[in-house]
């Protein structure tokens, strides 16, 4: 029997809250085409695993309990990545475009500031390495990367308010995109270069959006009674696919929760469900999961007993 009963940690803001997962969660990883709507099981374990990025050479990477994992889904082998002494991993991670390099975000032990949750970004070797940090300032959460492989863009945490900010791979300053009240998070480059899609509170109801990677000209993309969260635009800048939680959510996005993935015409604005409801949420589908060649999304569901 499964009991949806869970014991919640606060690490960092509310948006990024992770949830102290029950002993027995089992994760289903899982994949979806877009066309046909047929969803296949890559993969049942025994463990709370999240975030699938899908490299462009066929493998999954995820995250678990800090650490961040392999999984050749041909072979059917799953391998941990060495990432040195960055081992207190979250689910924002994902790989550049030219598939060399990986980001992750990390609680960081070193940074002397007193806030409660440190996360940093890394950039290490896709093979795995020593990483190397990116960030100055915490929390700051990775999600995009600029498709040239120079910017990254991320949600971080200054002065109380969270908002987006651009930032050179090599490090260096920030720079800031959004200053409106309320939550701005999930921001993820087109891979035309002319956009950066995001989520947000602004309205009072989390919902989609997208602007300039200058960040002038927000625009407003759905409108439903949903909560809306990150949305992944195909390699193919034809989709937009994202989670959406079936009942208002706030500015929360909790793991264990009626969930579905959505799928959002590029060109025309035309919504369809990807999914049925199922059981998910946070670490779901946080990162960019599309596979290689735009035809299916990866995704983790869950059943706790």
């Amino acid at each position: 029997m499964v009991f949806r009963v869970l014991f919640l940690l606060v690490l960092g803001y509310v948006g990024h809250i992770k949830a102290q997962k029950a002993k027995n969660t089992i994760s289903y990883i899982q994949s979806v085409h877009i066309e046909t709507g047929k969803i296949d099981t890559i993969l049942k374990l025994n463990q709370h695993f999240e975030a699938p990025n899908w490299h462009p050479d066929g493998y999954l990477i995820m995250n678990s309990k800090g650490f961040i994992y392999t999984y050749d889904i041909s072979d059917r082998k799953m391998a941990a990545l060495y990432t040195g002494s960055v081992i207190e991993c979250n689910n924002d991670h994902g790989v550049s475009s030219d598939g060399k390099w990986l980001v992750v975000s990390s609680n960081d032990r070193e940074d002397p500031s007193l806030k409660s949750y440190k996360s940093a970004i890394f950039i290490l070797p896709i093979q795995g390495g020593n990483p190397r940090k990116v960030t100055d300032q915490v929390p700051s959460y990775w999600h995009g990367w600029s498709p040239d492989g120079s910017t990254l863009v991320y949600c971080a945490e200054r002065n109380g308010n969270y908002d987006i900010y651009t930032i050179d791979v090599n490090g260096g300053e920030e720079t800031r995109l959004t200053s409106t009240a309320g939550l701005d998070d999930g921001p993820e480059y087109s891979p035309d270069g002319k956009f950066i899609y995001f989520n947000s509170y602004r309205t009072g109801h989390m919902q989609l959006w997208r602007m300039k990677v200058d960040g002038s000209d927000p625009e407003q993309l759905t409108f439903d009674e949903n909560s809306n969260w990150f949305p992944h635009v195909s390699p193919d800048n034809k989709w937009v696919a994202y989670i959406a939680y079936t009942s208002d959510q706030k500015q929360e996005h909790l793991f264990g929760k009626d969930v579905k993935l959505r799928l959002m015409d590029v060109e025309s604005k035309e919504i369809r469900d990807l999914t049925p409801i199922f059981f998910g949420g946070q670490g779901t589908i946080n990162v960019p999961s599309w596979s290689p060649d735009s035809k299916k999304v990866a995704f983790i569901g869950y059943q706790v007993e």
